[in-house]
């Protein structure tokens, strides 16, 4: 892919952690997925202004994937998933 074409696709990408086995694998999953192309923010659901910020997305569970500003396909109910992340970052 060309260096103008990777940054047309650049997304923002934060996930919403509780420190967790479970939170820790999806970022682990998310970093891998989007290695150096994606903009990617951990956010700590132990810090109030996070949680507030979080409650605003509809995040209801964790961990959370939010790409773009809106909660991934996944994550409004099943949890997050690869297949998914994968093609919404696509």
């Amino acid at each position: 892919m060309e260096v103008g074409k990777a940054q047309e696709h650049r997304h923002h990408i934060d996930v919403y952690s509780a420190g967790c086995t479970t939170c820790d694998n999806t970022v682990k999953l998310v970093r891998e997925i989007a290695a150096n192309i994606h903009e990617l923010h951990i956010h700590d659901m132990q810090k109030p202004d996070i949680v507030r910020r979080a409650k605003s997305l509809g995040v209801r569970c964790l961990p959370t994937v939010v790409i773009d500003g809106k909660l991934a396909g996944c994550c409004s109910g099943r949890g997050p998933d690869e297949a998914t992340i994968r093609k919404e970052l696509g």
